[in-house]
């Protein structure tokens, strides 16, 4: 008993089972020296202290665990080993813990590298338990993982322990959340600040932080970003997402100290310091030289490495077995031997069954099995029929559905299948829809042409049935019936009926399933002969006689199982004790218990199965093995089956067990039999080990007893070849050519005993099942084709066979072959071993990025914590990488008991693969390698020689390119106007329009309802204009000149105090207003323009004066040093003197202030001449006359939005119908109803508004049609953006709508950005008139009312008709360019489709007056057509300058002033900041010129500048968003040089670690770059601006500071 060295004490107290089992457990780590002696002591005192006080005087106190030191643990290990093992006459070289040594040796050698331990939410862990005694996982509170762990336990109990320490560590916890979850709770709208948390918080993070002082060696200050170049601040405006999106959670209100821009205590910027510490040693070789294409980046092929080791020896030869014995009276078929027991021996076992708990139930007699099977044969051909037609006819397959449990019905329907002429394909029983691999299964059916499965009474109870009561026809499977083989099914054969026991044929026999390394399932057929052929091999190597006793531990249904158990039995006699699965796992030493109970003479098991009876062998004293002559060990070719043979002999060979009856054998599918090793009585060799270089295996090349200890593989032979075979070794890939003596090939067989093909796959048959050898110069080296087995081994000593791997488990890793076997057997080795399963391990390859990676898929035990779990996988990836030279690209640890299981226990690899790659494989930890493993990326791009712009220019000419430039229609005569130049300010249209049009309305603005909120007309604007001009100038006290900031909703008030702003000479700035749940991140941003304007007054309205005021708003800023700030909700009706008039149009009109997606708050100056040379061009590209009316959804504040919102309905006399984005957020259509309600032909939107709508009314297009919504009156819905058109949004927006009349040609974009709003806009409803009128008559009057307007006015039926009879717009035109030469700045035109091509589209139609033109970066010469470049402007609306850009004044300098160092030098551009290109092309404009199309890439200040190439964020996060079906958004910055990926995890939280291989790999796979760290979030957590872009950069600032709240963050190694 385990318990006995406690002395006498334990003896009065009875131990409860659990405990029992936990010591066995215990004394098995002993042996196998997976814990020293003194850990041991301590463990089982710990278990039984309970029990008994105080155990041999050890006090309670000391019985808490506590670590050993890997190091020293492992010393200690082999000492003990080496001790225990000290007595053995064996060779100590051949010892089979030489692995083990030497991965604790590997890992001795590394000093404790400190890795980045990924960041878990709590919530994430819900489904692994914590021990009771272990503190919770401080992963989410420390900076510094390793060194909170086991705190608090020594010196006291563990209850002590559990009382004390576990609150402490939970509020540490707790408090280092806390900072940002208080913040995030009062971010959210309707929250409420967590004040009350915030001491305790800042004490405990304190007492952190103390700690964290003593603990942490290095204390890294944030590293400075280098990858854009810019520095960033925290004062710049927080994402303003409330009128789209939530407002983003967790975006913290303090503004922290920033080094650098970043946090200094910020936890993961410490983080990515480690990373980047860990990423600095150089492990693997540096990147090798290689060419670099124009366009391409060239992958890295490997080349060989000329030290390689490379095979010496001879070309080996046919190796030849010894020749089948002729036999006197041996049958001539297996069914004759079956006819001869039955009938002569017809009281003789057979087969004795057990139930689980060990008892026989039931013993077939050979008389039984005989005559049963006669029943069966006779009601399969003669009972079942159809239509009156036979079912079966003979050769038909039928599928055998037997459980485990029962191999006597098995037997019964195998045999009589064979005894009817039937072939029986066994398959196991499919206990639900989706068993893994159980569609494969049918897929083997249905090609089987299988329509019938035999099984029994109580499996067909046990399946899943349908309403109707029958069997469900399983996913992938054919029709079946089902039919009972109980014994009252059975029909009695009549007397004259008598089956024909024919010889054995070449007629099919059976068909064995075989999974392969890709999961599908093949059947392979095994003739008569075949059978019988085996059956002889199997019995003279084994030197089987009749009535001998054979224990049977494997699956019946197939391989060695079969053959000994089911085949090889009956033809001689024997008796089978079959040992149940479910036996074994309550019971692991039943099977010796039945050798022993039966005086078994031999018994066939897997290394499994002797490793099992290990754990509870101390239980049974009175076993005896002495019986046995042979133990087959069925998987003897596996690597690990080594040291659990050797352990099962240590342990045994006291109780009977000889060491000459181990018997490893290999065999295959294909090939059946290949090897065993046979006793010496049978002419055996004495057994042979060798220590072979894991390194030289990896090259294919054998060399033994290497001076390199540390990476070894002991491996045991497996006996000789079959009897009658015939064996060579040949080269694994290509032509099967001989290999040499010392190289590792493929194991091929020639024999009669050999499966004859896969059952209807002619192709693969013919490359596995008849394969000719040949030698070096091509002879083949017999006329018999050999056939493939799968093996990978070599031929050694006394002609045994050494098996090192298995075809299945090859992983070729940078030209060097691995097998996954030996992985495992590495990662078994490594101790502790109590935070994973050991039978639990599953290790394949997955291609990424052209060459095959290794990921490593375990079980985690359940109280297993966090922590100890990492640091077992961190010294994995240090074994493997140590062992075998090569890295494992991901580890993933899953929950207890997820993993897919093979039916019989163990892993099923191909479905474990598969939920990997498609992300739902659930991982409870990742740890993902790519930097150490991913060793071929193109070598990063060398920046040419400067070449100069003139050359540049030569070069195009030479090459016929023309120069990248183009321009919209000429305005300049309608400048020279005398009437266009009398009227240049706005202030002057309003008034002349409140004269001649008083009474016509300009703007209409809807509520949520779509009811009209309020109206303007021209009087009533000019009107509430003027006296906010008298309340600026009497109340305000405001000089001419003064800045005042506009703080309104989207409204008419808005409008008019703007207007009211230029009649009193000030120059007014919009801002949109603080969110009232949100006062914490969004009131800073009104503060900051407010200051760096240099506001002198806030007009606004009273709700938001209140506000500003507010309690609230103190805690977020200072309140007290807002200036003026007037309501303008009641303001006296007083009468302006005069209405201000500017000295001259380049005096400032208006500033307009916008936060780019990089984070810079800046301010553009807007002059008269810029404001009113804006209105015109866009009056005359989208033609806004006042019969018009257009609907515009944009947020009122900057850029194009707050032109379109507030200038062009007072220039043109159009009437706008404003739909405040925000309204929205409660009625997702009023937009589109407000479009249709009032047949609006030109509407303007924003992405986000678009994508609201998408998503918002995706399923509700038939109730808006039933409502009456009809967008068929729209010619034009343009996009207002300043990025890339979003091609994927505009068309899905597109098709959606199309079924309410939207026109697929009437979605289109346009493009502006700071210095210019208005570069592009692609109006499709362009004058027509212009065709008939020259362009100098369209505008003799100063409103801009061409006579074709007056005309139009008069004629509405003659100009829909010239509308609807075509535009003189051309269509936005798609291109496909090259995403790989986009990232070296260059344009590669390529089809539609082809690998990495990327759709742009047109950004619209240049304006009037705005000159395009591309130019270089950095020598600011001019380029050719469709070369990449930056889009600079020239315009008489481009804003005059910068106001300021906070924090970046010098950058900007050369905005607004730019020139072209070449060419034309004289023209002043604005550089855009946009890169793009032009491209000439086939189309016509109104001009009947060709058109020149100017496409939009992205922003040069988001792009990333990465390993020399220049990315584009939004492609980056394409790739992502595809990965997986619940990734909703992602974002991408760079952090130091390393890649950052945030993703929206839409799903499950047990989602999230899967993520993060899809991510590393598709954005290896598609754009060459590795993935620093992986961020999971909520949804809404990645900020977007009003316009629908992503605030990128305080994306970053969010998550450096550590405010994001993730779920999971991952940082790759």
């Amino acid at each position: 008993m385990a318990a006995e060295r406690g002395g006498c004490a334990l003896e009065a107290v009875p131990l409860p089972p659990e405990v029992r089992e936990s010591l066995a457990e215990l004394e098995l780590e002993l042996s196998e020296g997976d814990i020293t002696q003194k850990g041991y002591e301590k463990k089982r005192a710990k278990l039984l202290a309970r029990y008994i006080p105080l155990i041999q005087g050890v006090d309670p106190s000391l019985q808490a665990e506590n670590r050993v030191p890997g190091s020293s643990q492992a010393t200690a290990a082999v000492s003990k080993q080496q001790k225990s093992r000290s007595t053995n006459s064996r060779d100590e070289r051949f010892r089979s813990d030489v692995h083990t040594e030497a991965v604790q040796a590997a890992l001795a050698k590394y000093k404790e590298r400190k890795m980045p331990m990924p960041s878990k939410r709590r919530s994430v862990l819900v489904h692994s338990s914590v021990e009771t005694y272990t503190p919770p996982d401080t992963s989410s509170a420390s900076e510094d993982e390793g060194s909170l762990r086991r705190q608090g336990r020594i010196g006291s109990t563990p209850f002590q322990s559990h009382s004390n320490v576990e609150p402490w560590l939970n509020r540490v916890i707790q408090g280092s959340s806390t900072s940002s979850s208080a913040s995030s709770t009062s971010s959210h709208p309707g929250g409420k600040p967590a004040a009350s948390n915030t001491a305790p918080a800042t004490a405990a993070a304190t007492v952190l932080a103390d700690l964290m002082a003593h603990t942490q060696i290095e204390n890294h200050s944030a590293p400075p970003d280098v990858t854009t170049g810019l520095v960033e601040h925290l004062y710049h405006e927080r994402p303003q997402v409330a009128s789209v999106r939530g407002v983003p959670r967790g975006y913290s209100s303090s503004i922290l100290e920033t080094a650098d821009g970043v946090p200094v205590n910020s936890r993961v910027s410490s983080k990515i310091q480690q990373l980047l510490n860990t990423l600095k040693r150089p492990k693997r070789p540096p990147l090798k030289e290689f060419f670099v294409d124009d366009f391409e980046e060239l992958l890295e092929v490997q080349q060989p490495d000329p030290n390689q080791p490379k095979p010496e020896g001879n070309q080996m030869n046919v190796l030849k077995g010894e020749p089948l014995g002729v036999v006197t009276n041996w049958p001539p078929s297996l069914l004759a031997a079956l006819q001869r027991w039955g009938t002569t021996q017809p009281k003789a076992p057979c087969l004795t069954a057990l139930d689980t708990t060990g008892k026989a139930i039931y013993t077939l007699t050979y008389g039984k099995l005989w005559s049963r099977s006669l029943k069966l044969a006779y009601t399969l051909l003669n009972k079942l029929t159809t239509k009156n037609e036979p079912l079966l006819k003979p050769g038909d397959r039928v599928a055998l559905v037997f459980p485990n449990s029962d191999p006597v019905m098995f037997m019964v329907a195998f045999y009589g299948c064979l005894l009817a002429e039937l072939i029986p394909v066994p398959i196991e029983v499919p206990l639900t829809r989706k068993d893994a691999g159980s569609q494969q299964i049918g897929f083997l059916l249905r090609s089987c042409g299988v329509t019938l499965a035999l099984t029994t009474d109580a499996c067909q109870k046990g399946l899943p049935k349908a309403q109707t009561g029958e069997v469900v026809t399983f996913k992938g499977w054919p029709r079946l019936i089902w039919f009972v083989i109980d014994g009252k099914h059975l029909a009695k054969p009549t007397k004259d009926w008598h089956p024909q026991v024919r010889d054995a044929s070449a007629e099919i026999a059976y068909i064995e399933y075989k999974t392969s390394k890709e999961g599908s399932t093949v059947g392979i057929t095994v003739s008569h002969a075949s059978m019988l052929a085996h059956c002889h091999a199997l019995t003279q190597a084994c030197g089987y006689s009749e009535a001998e006793t054979l224990t049977n531990v494997l699956d019946f249904k197939r391989d060695a199982g079969l053959w000994h158990g089911v085949l090889t039995s009956v033809m001689n006699r024997m008796h089978v004790i079959s040992i149940p699965y479910a036996l074994m796992k309550v019971n692991p030493l039943s099977w010796i218990q039945k050798v022993c109970s039966y005086k078994a003479r031999v018994a066939v098991v897997k290394s499994r199965d002797m490793h099992w009876s290990l754990l509870a062998q101390r239980d049974q004293r009175d076993v005896s093995l002495s019986s046995l002559r042979m133990l087959i060990v069925a998987d003897g070719a596996n690597p690990w089956s080594i040291s659990s043979c050797d352990a099962f002999l240590n342990v045994f060979q006291s109780r009977g067990l000889r060491p000459e009856v181990i018997c490893p054998c290999a065999s295959s599918s294909e090939a059946l039999t290949v090897a065993i090793r046979r006793p010496p009585e049978l002419g055996g060799p004495p057994p042979g080990k060798a220590v072979l270089s894991m390194n030289c295996l990896s090259f294919g090349v054998i060399r033994v007893d290497t001076e390199e200890k540390l990476s070894v593989l002991t491996v045991q032979d497996v006996g000789q070849i079959m009897p009658g075979a015939s064996v060579c070794v040949v080269k694994v890939d290509g032509t099967p050519y001989l290999c040499k003596a010392d190289e590792v090939g493929e194991i091929c067989v020639n024999s009669g005993a050999t499966g004859i093909a896969y059952f209807g796959l002619l192709g693969i048959t013919k490359n596995v099942f008849e394969a000719i050898p040949v030698t070096a110069a091509g002879v083949p080296v017999s006329d018999q084709p050999f056939t493939r087995t799968g093996l990978l081994g070599f031929v050694g000593p006394d002609c045994l066979v050494f098996v090192v791997g298995k075809l299945d488990g090859l992983m070729t890793v940078s030209g060097r072959r691995h097998n996954a076997d030996d992985v495992v057997a590495t990662a078994l080795a490594v101790e502790p071993m109590k935070f994973v399963y050991r039978g639990r391990i599953a290790v394949f390859s997955v291609p990424v990025l052209h060459d095959d990676r290794i990921v490593l898929v375990a079980e985690q035990r359940p109280d297993a914590s966090e922590e100890d779990s990492f640091q077992w996988m961190s010294r994995v990836l240090q074994a493997i990488d140590s062992i075998h030279q090569v890295g494992v690209y991901c580890l993933a640890l899953v929950p207890a008991n997820t993993l897919p299981k093979a039916p019989l226990g163990g892993i099923h690899i191909s479905e474990t693969k598969q939920r990997f790659l498609e992300g739902a494989l659930h991982p409870c930890n990742v740890l993902m390698c790519p930097h150490t493993c991913v060793t071929n990326l193109p070598k990063p791009r060398q920046k040419q020689p400067d070449v100069g712009p003139a050359s540049m220019i030569v070069g195009n000419l030479v090459a016929g390119k023309r120069i990248a430039q183009a321009s919209g229609r000429d305005v300049s005569q309608l400048e020279d106007n005398d009437q266009a130049r009398k009227f240049l300010y706005l202030a002057d249209v309003l008034q002349w329009r409140a004269q001649t049009t008083p009474d016509h309305p300009l703007f209409l603005l809807l509520n949520s309802k779509g009811t009209v909120a309020s109206t303007a007309s021209c009087i009533q604007l000019h009107k509430r204009a003027e006296r906010v001009a008298v309340a600026l100038l009497e109340k305000g006290r405001l000089n001419v000149g003064d800045h005042v900031a506009l703080v309104y909703p989207p409204g008419v008030d808005l409008i008019a105090t703007f207007y009211g702003c230029l009649y009193a000479g000030c120059v007014p700035i919009t801002v949109r207003p603080p969110h009232p749940q949100n006062l914490a991140t969004t009131l800073p941003t009104v503060k900051m323009i407010v200051e760096v304007s240099k506001s002198a007054c806030i007009l606004t309205t009273q709700a938001i004066m209140k506000l500003l005021k507010s309690k609230e708003a103190a805690a977020a800023v200072d309140i007290k040093t807002w200036p003026t700030i007037l309501d303008t909700d009641d303001m006296p009706k007083k009468k302006l003197a005069s209405v201000f008039r500017p000295t001259s149009p380049d005096m400032l009109a208006y500033l307009d202030f916008s936060v780019s997606t990089t984070g810079i708050l800046a301010g553009v100056k807007m002059s008269h001449a810029a404001t009113s040379a804006l209105c015109r061009s866009i009056k005359l590209q989208c033609e806004l006359y006042p019969s018009r009316q257009i609907a515009i959804c944009l947020d009122p504040y900057c850029g194009l939005g707050f032109a379109l919102w507030c200038l062009c309905s007072v220039y043109s006399g159009h009437q706008s119908i404003l739909v405040p984005p925000l309204e929205l957020e409660s009625n997702v259509s009023l937009w589109l109803s407000a479009v249709s309600q009032y047949k609006v032909r030109v509407t303007f939107c924003s992405y986000s508004v678009m994508e609201m709508c998408t998503k918002g009314l995706g399923t509700q297009t038939d109730v808006l049609r039933m409502k009456g919504v009809n967008l068929s009156c729209v010619r034009t819905c343009m996009v207002v953006a300043e990025e890339r058109p979003r091609i994927t949004l505009t068309q899905s927006f597109s098709k959606l709508f199309k079924d309410l009349g939207l026109s697929a040609r009437a979605v289109s974009t346009t493009f502006g950005c700071r210095v210019n709003v208005a570069i592009c806009l692609q109006c499709l409803f362009v004058c027509i008139f212009f065709f008939f009128f020259p362009l100098s008559l369209c505008f003799t009057h100063f409103d801009g009312l061409c006579y074709f307007c007056l005309w139009s006015c008069c004629q509405p039926n003659r100009l829909g008709k010239l509308a609807e009879q075509g535009t003189a717009g051309p269509d936005p035109t798609t291109v496909y360019v090259d995403m790989r030469a986009l990232r070296h700045d260059r344009v590669r035109l390529v089809e539609r489709g082809s690998p990495h091509s990327l759709p742009l589209m047109e950004s619209g139609k240049i304006l009037p007056g705005v000159k395009v033109i591309i130019a270089h970066t950095e020598t600011k010469g001019p380029l050719g057509d469709s070369h990449l470049g930056e889009i600079w402007v020239s315009s008489p609306h481009n804003a005059t300058g910068y106001y300021t850009v906070y924090g970046e004044e010098a950058l900007h300098a050369d905005h607004f002033t730019a020139r072209l160092s070449f060419g034309d030098t004289q023209t002043v551009w604005a550089r855009t900041g946009y890169l793009g290109f032009l491209r000439r092309t086939e189309l016509t404009d109104a001009s009947g010129e060709r058109h020149d199309a100017l496409y939009v890439v992205g922003s040069l200040d988001e792009t990333l500048e990465l390993r020399g190439m220049r990315y584009h964020p939004i492609d980056i996060e394409t790739s992502v968003i595809r990965a997986h079906k619940s990734i909703a958004e992602c974002a991408v910055f760079t952090w130091t040089n390393l890649l950052v990926v945030v993703v929206e995890l839409e799903g499950s939280e047990q989602e999230a670690l899967d993520l993060v291989a899809l991510v590393t790999n598709v954005v290896l796979e598609e754009h060459y770059l590795i993935v620093g760290v992986v961020v999971i979030v909520d949804p809404g957590v990645i900020p977007i601006n009003s316009r629908g872009e992503k605030q990128r950069m305080h994306l970053r600032d969010g998550f450096l500071a550590d405010q994001l709240d993730p779920i999971y963050v991952a940082y790759n190694m």
